[in-house]
């Protein structure tokens, strides 16, 4: 007996291969840090090895991380002590072994501009209704997601990020009744081929809304959301999760002259009525005064459902009438310029616009599906549709901020799954 618990010791390293499921993902990178994402098969130590591109020598190696089965065997490993405006090459180690990938893995730090020049010029991608299908848990019939390509288009326009607008994977029965269930299918999901490319090499944040949150339309009072919200914190990246002492998922960046605030629209939501809720008091107040603090040109908040479309239907903010009143008075009172909304849920996208009683223009940029199926709705009465702006094929929203401080403009473009524009607008704060 002892000498075959000697020859398990031995063996243990070499039968502990730390195979990859999916990633590594880049999550939040500012001018000082940048976190990887990566999930094993098994439990693994894994670090982080980082240096800049033209730097080879200056290898720094992040402590040891070890996967857990209560986290699905994923892992944030934080690469510190960068230099801003910096490209860095990075690798994966399992198990004190590299991780071999067929292309160099890289990113950037920002650029440290304030009190030195104008705003850099960036781009950034929104999408949401991401459908990976999986024959033994689906309905029966015509597979629901399909053009997987759709990512291989946005790998090729390199944004500077990537935000996910909810939906991001699609739980279905066999999925929200376990947490077992959940972490199937958000590896599932995670897994795909596709995506590989395109979260190694390029920053992802997320919200989410009702089906990577629970079942559908599923609001406060969903049973596992404590395991969703927990899978949901395993499987992103993004900087904060419970802004503004919230309970959820809600949180926060900025990104050169723009700020991105990451709504929570499940976490506190009540049954549909006019005197309703989707973001809560607390969520709501704490966005409003961020509002009020942002000096950014571009104030992006990005939420599930849509906010500005007048048209009540399905889960559409319009519903819950007091609140959206709330939000929508608060930012024509105290003036709050640049504020954009990015949201999804919809299976189509659209360009909405509303000019507050003060004068005050908000535009909201929908965008879905990427994945999941598709299907126009030009016959909502949305009365501030902006003409033309209908998109009911499955695409993805590509976001340009560009100019100086006098002519700083966005520059909308809806593409289709090869990466065509199909509709492109633009905006002035």
């Amino acid at each position: 007996m002892k000498i075959n618990v000697v020859l398990i010791l031995l063996f243990l390293p070499f039968m502990m291969t730390g195979q990859l499921i999916s990633g590594p993902m880049l999550g939040h990178v500012t001018y000082q840090e940048a976190t990887v994402w990566v999930q094993c098969k098994e439990s693994s130590n894994l670090q982080l090895r980082y240096w800049p591109a033209d730097q080879i020598k200056s290898v720094k190696t992040t402590m040891p991380v070890v996967t857990a089965s209560d986290h699905g065997y994923t892992a944030h490993l934080v690469a510190g002590e960068l230099m801003p405006g910096t490209t860095y090459v990075y690798e994966i180690w399992v198990n004190g072994k590299k991780v071999k990938e067929k292309n160099e893995q890289t990113f950037k730090t920002p650029a440290v501009w304030k009190y030195r020049g104008n705003a850099p010029d960036f781009d950034f991608v929104a999408g949401s209704c991401f459908y990976i299908n999986e024959e033994a848990f689906d309905r029966p019939g015509q597979p629901y997601g399909g053009d997987y390509k759709i990512l291989q288009s946005i790998h090729k326009d390199r944004p500077d990020f990537m935000v996910w607008l909810g939906d991001n994977t699609y739980l279905r029965d066999a999925d929200w009744d376990s947490k077992s269930g959940v972490y199937h299918r958000y590896s599932h999901t995670r897994a795909v081929n596709e995506l590989q490319p395109l979260i190694a090499n390029t920053p992802q944040y997320a919200i989410w809304d009702d089906h990577d949150y629970g079942p559908n339309d599923s609001d406060r009072s969903y049973y596992g959301k404590e395991w969703t919200k927990a899978a949901f914190q395993d499987f992103w990246a993004n900087p904060v999760y419970g802004a503004g002492d919230t309970e959820g998922i809600t949180g926060a960046f900025s990104y050169s002259d723009a700020d991105f605030f990451l709504m929570d629209n499940r976490w506190y939501r009540s049954p549909q009525s006019p005197s309703g809720e989707i973001l809560g008091e607390k969520q709501l107040d704490w966005l409003i005064e961020a509002l009020r603090y942002s000096t950014a040109t571009f104030k992006f908040v990005c939420i599930g459902g849509q906010t500005l479309s007048d048209a009540k239907v399905f889960e559409n903010h319009a519903i819950y009438v007091s609140e959206r009143q709330k939000l929508l008075t608060a930012i024509d009172h105290y003036a709050i310029k640049g504020v954009v909304f990015l949201t999804g849920d919809r299976h189509h996208s659209e360009l909405t616009s509303w000019i507050s009683p003060g004068g005050i223009k908000v535009y909201d940029i929908t965008s879905s599906a990427l994945t999941s199926s598709t299907n126009a709705h030009p016959e909502e009465p949305n009365t501030g549709r902006v003409e033309g702006s209908m998109v009911g094929v499955r695409n993805y929203a590509q976001i340009k901020i560009s100019g100086d401080k006098a002519t700083r403009m966005l520059s909308l473009h809806f593409k289709d799954a090869d990466g065509k524009i199909i509709y492109t607008d633009t905006i002035k704060p």
